[in-house]
C-alpha cells in the first residue's frame, strides 16, 4: 500500500536523522543557547514551504522567546495559488538578486545574534542571499538543507554556492533528491515528501536541546505552555509573560 511506503520512508529519515545528524544538532543547539543566554536572538528565515520550520520553532505551544522568525508574506503560502499574490510570484521572487539586502535592511542586529536558514534544496537566490547578507553582518549561519538534493542540483545564484556551502553548520535533513518517495504503478511522478519530516524533527530536537542548555545554566525559558498542564486560566498568563519577554528581547530592552 502507498501509505504503509511512505510511512517506513519517513520513519527511515528520521532515524537517519539521528544516526547521521546528532553532532551536528548539538553544536547548533549550543550555539542558539549562547545567543539567547546573553540577551541575543536566534533569526530564522524560510521561504516556500521551508516557511513551516520557522512556525516550528516560534511562536507554538512547546517554544518559547529567544527565536525571531523572519517570514516574507510573499514567498509563502499564505494566499491564493494563482492570481493575485499567487506562487507563480512567489516562486519568481525567490530568485530575484537582491531580495535579501531589501529584507534584512528592515532589522537589527546585535553581536551575540545569529541565524537559522531553511532551504530544501538550497540552491535558489532568496536563502543563499540571505545567508550572505547574515554573514556579512556578523552572524554565524546555521543551515538545514537536503545535502542529497542540494549536491545533486546546480545553484541559481550568481557565485555558483549552495546554502550549505555558505553555512558555519549545516544540517541535513536526510531527504532523496526530488524530495518526494512513493512511486506509484501507472503514475508518472512520485508522491509523499519527506523534507519536512525531517525539518520538523530537526527544529524540535533543538529545540528541546536548547531549553535543557538554558534551564541547565539557570536560565529556563518562558514557555508557551498548553492549558492542558497548567488550566486555562494559568496558560493565558503563561502566555502573556513568553509574549512580554519576546517583546523585551526583540525590542532589545
Amino acid at each position: 500500500m502507498a501509505y504503509t511506503r511512505y510511512l517506513k520512508v519517513a520513519q527511515e529519515v528520521l532515524q537517519r536523522v539521528e544516526e547521521t545528524q546528532s553532532d551536528q544538532i548539538k553544536q547548533a543547539a549550543q550555539m542558539c543557547a549562547d545567543t539567547i543566554a546573553q540577551c541575543g536572538l536566534v533569526h530564522l528565515f524560510g521561504s516556500g514551504h521551508s516557511r513551516m520550520a520557522v512556525e516550528e520553532f516560534f511562536p507554538r505551544y512547546g517554544s518559547f522567546p529567544g527565536f525571531h522568525p523572519i517570514v516574507e508574506l510573499a514567498v509563502t503560502f499564505h494566499t491564493q495559488v494563482v492570481g493575485s499574490n499567487g506562487q507563480r510570484q512567489a516562486l519568481f521572487l525567490e530568485n530575484v538578486e537582491g531580495y535579501a539586502e531589501v529584507i534584512l535592511r528592515n532589522f537589527t542586529f546585535r553581536p551575540h545574534d545569529c541565524m537559522i536558514i531553511f532551504s530544501n534544496s538550497g540552491t535558489n537566490i532568496l536563502p543563499i542571499e540571505m545567508a550572505m547578507g547574515a554573514k556579512a553582518r556578523g552572524l554565524p549561519v546555521i543551515a538545514v538543507s537536503s545535502l542529497a538534493h542540494s549536491k545533486a542540483s546546480s545553484s541559481k545564484h550568481p557565485s555558483g554556492k549552495r546554502l550549505f556551502e555558505i553555512a558555519d553548520i549545516v544540517i541535513d535533513n536526510c531527504g532523496p533528491p526530488g524530495d518526494a518517495v512513493v512511486e506509484i504503478p501507472n503514475l508518472t511522478y512520485p508522491v509523499g515528501p519527506t523534507s519536512s519530516i525531517g525539518t520538523l524533527a530537526i527544529v524540535n530536537a533543538i529545540k528541546c536541546q536548547v531549553a535543557q542548555l538554558l534551564t541547565e545554566n539557570g536560565q529556563p525559558p518562558v514557555v508557551l505552555t498548553s492549558s492542558h498542564f497548567i488550566g486555562a486560566e494559568e496558560s493565558a498568563k503563561q502566555i502573556e509573560r513568553s509574549y512580554d519577554d519576546y517583546k523585551k528581547r526583540v525590542c532589545g530592552t
